[in-house]
């Protein structure tokens, strides 16, 4: 099919990518030259494994170009609508600028017979509001959505390989039209297996929303339990390992520590909140606002963890901050909790040296005023703690006893509860992690 991909943000290169590998001819389009220029170059302008290949492999087919000029979508059967919805400053409620701003540059090429795809994170109702617009411009036009459930890390793979596809589809003649159409652009992945959900646009809205709330709730409700954890003398590792056997629960996403980030589940649970405070349904979403505190929450008791084990003060000291992004296999450093956590460092007087290998330059941006090291022995030489804040592979599975040959002090923080504490004691290290005891115990309750 002819498909065109608006917005080729994060989102829109790696489903264009995808798209064309499928089999299919797909103009990319944006209003960032520069972005543009990369991509056509064959060079992805973010880290995300697997993309580069796809992408160049795309390009060298001739079935993947991209442009700045939306009149390149006029002979598209599909448009793909992949723009950024920001949370708006000041605010709880999605921006949606951008959204509104590519269906009106959109519409004057709609051919008869077209089909716009949204993509992008919405709040409910705005699918609705889109397809009136469209059908007042082009009446034979017919809007989807089909909301996305990318992993940073994953992201190729999770477009090609999807553990399910959500219609949002239209009502009336329009609603067959539009689901052939889909179809036949996911007939590959459909033949693989991949499950379809057909439904109306309100529910294809609130997938999306509904998804990213759930896992920020399974997060913070883990990073609670760490709370009481610290509290009581339990292990909220072992805690996580036990209620994870229950297949009702599952252990995935119950890994305690310094909470989520990124631009996704943060500004997505906040936009769903303001939603619900528009449509007058607050009280049902309110568990949503403990949900983000106690996200909050951790990365300021990571910041008073460290100075406990500075002895009371970080002034003066020298912190060793491995991570910059906010999770692991990403540059991605929207919302990071190491970052904010490292800044507070700076902020509380400590000369604080941050290590990631891939996110500095993204870091920089952020945060100017931070030291950067490449290097990992660069960031923990001399160092009076490290903290391991983003749990990539080369931290995961550092040598405690070669680190000691280059630290002034050998105290280790794990903000991701990913290390092995006895084998870190065993090398002579302090060792402490969040929702963890201490190796002098931590508070019980006979002391209570």
């Amino acid at each position: 099919m002819r498909l065109s991909v608006i917005g080729c943000g994060y989102l829109g290169a790696v489903h264009a990518a995808s798209m064309a590998k499928l089999g299919h001819e797909v103009v990319g389009i944006d209003i960032d030259q520069n972005r543009i220029d990369t991509l056509s170059a064959g060079q992805a302008p973010f880290y995300e494994p697997g993309l580069p290949e796809v992408l160049n492999e795309a390009l060298a087919s001739g079935r993947l170009r991209f442009s700045t000029d939306m009149a390149s979508a006029r002979d598209a059967d599909v448009h793909f609508l992949c723009v950024g919805t920001p949370q708006k400053a000041g605010e709880y409620a999605a921006d949606l600028t951008y959204v509104d701003s590519a269906i009106d540059a959109l519409i004057p090429y709609l051919g008869e017979g077209a089909l716009v795809v949204g993509k992008s994170t919405v709040p409910v109702g705005t699918a609705a509001r889109l397809d009136i617009a469209i059908r007042e411009a082009q009446p034979s036009a017919m809007l989807a959505w089909n909301p996305e459930f990318l992993r940073e890390g994953f992201a190729v793979k999770d477009t090609l390989h999807p553990d399910r596809l959500v219609y949002g589809l239209p009502v009336g003649y329009a609603h067959t039209i539009a689901k052939a159409m889909l179809d036949e652009v996911y007939a590959a992945t459909i033949k693989d297996g991949t499950p379809v959900v057909q439904t109306d646009f309100v529910t294809a809205e609130l997938v999306k929303v509904a998804a990213n709330s759930f896992l920020a709730t399974k997060i913070s409700f883990i990073n609670a339990m760490a709370e009481l954890c610290e509290i009581t003398g339990g292990d909220v590792t072992q805690l996580a390992d036990a209620i994870g056997h229950d297949k009702r629960i599952g252990r995935r996403f119950l890994n305690a520590g310094v909470g989520f980030g990124g631009g996704c589940l943060p500004k997505d649970i906040r936009a769903f909140m303001a939603r619900a405070a528009e449509l007058g349904a607050s009280e049902p979403l309110s568990f949503l606002r403990e949900v983000d505190a106690i996200n909050e929450r951790r990365r300021h008791r990571m910041v008073e963890l460290t100075i406990e084990e500075c002895g009371g003060s970080i002034r003066g000291k020298r912190i060793a901050v491995l991570g910059a992004a906010f999770k692991p296999d990403s540059d991605d450093v929207r919302n990071s909790p190491a970052l904010d956590i490292a800044a507070a460092l700076q902020a509380g007087g400590a000369t604080v040296i941050v290590t990631d290998p891939q996110a500095l330059d993204n870091a920089a941006r952020v945060q100017p005023t931070l030291t950067y090291a490449k290097p990992i022995y660069e960031a923990v030489l001399n160092a009076d703690a490290v903290l391991l804040l983003t749990e990539w592979s080369e931290y995961r599975e550092l040598d405690p006893d070669s680190l000691a040959q280059l630290v002034r002090n050998r105290c280790i923080l794990d903000g991701r509860n990913v290390l092995d504490p006895a084998v870190w004691r065993a090398a002579g290290w302090s060792y402490r992690a969040l929702g963890r005891a201490s190796a002098n115990g931590a508070l019980s309750l006979a002391t209570v």
